[in-house]
């Protein structure tokens, strides 16, 4: 699936639609260049499963945990780009809290596919000079084979 995002209040709605497909267990792999939009639709996501914010790109924290806030499972919203490679990002035990939390982890393209036979590939690119992104959704195992984001 494909779609043209053109602001960033388009950005976070399409994350809050998108947070109504996720659940407990399911884990999201954000991919994109700087500036492309990640962090906020991470706070669109946060706001659809109605997790406790703020949301910040958590570049220099590596990870953080957001409760539910209506009994719902957590966000744990990681940033790989500061990462030397997988035994690094094994480091952050993010398999843990899988099962029971939705992770999101910016820049873990390359990195945290391991984590997860079933995932949501996501890259957003500009596309073009303005603030016009463009996301792909790709669903990936068993989970993401009946949705209709491939």
């Amino acid at each position: 699936m494909t779609r043209p995002v053109a602001t960033a209040e388009e950005m976070k709605a399409f994350g809050a639609e998108l947070a109504g497909l996720l659940g407990p267990g399911d884990l999201v792999v954000l991919s994109g260049p700087l500036g492309a939009g990640k962090t906020t639709l991470v706070q669109g996501l946060a706001d659809g499963l109605r997790v406790r914010g703020p949301i910040t790109s958590p570049t220099f924290v590596i990870a953080r945990v957001h409760p539910s806030l209506s009994g719902g499972p957590a966000l744990v919203h990681a940033d790989a780009y500061r990462l030397g490679g997988e035994l690094e990002m094994d480091d952050l035990d993010l398999d843990a809290s899988l099962d029971d939390s939705v992770t999101v982890v910016e820049w873990g393209e390359g990195l945290a596919e391991g984590l997860a036979d079933d995932r949501l590939e996501i890259s957003i690119e500009r596309a073009g000079d303005g603030d016009e992104r463009t996301v792909r959704l790709r669903g990936v195992g068993r989970r993401w084979s009946d949705l209709a984001v491939n």
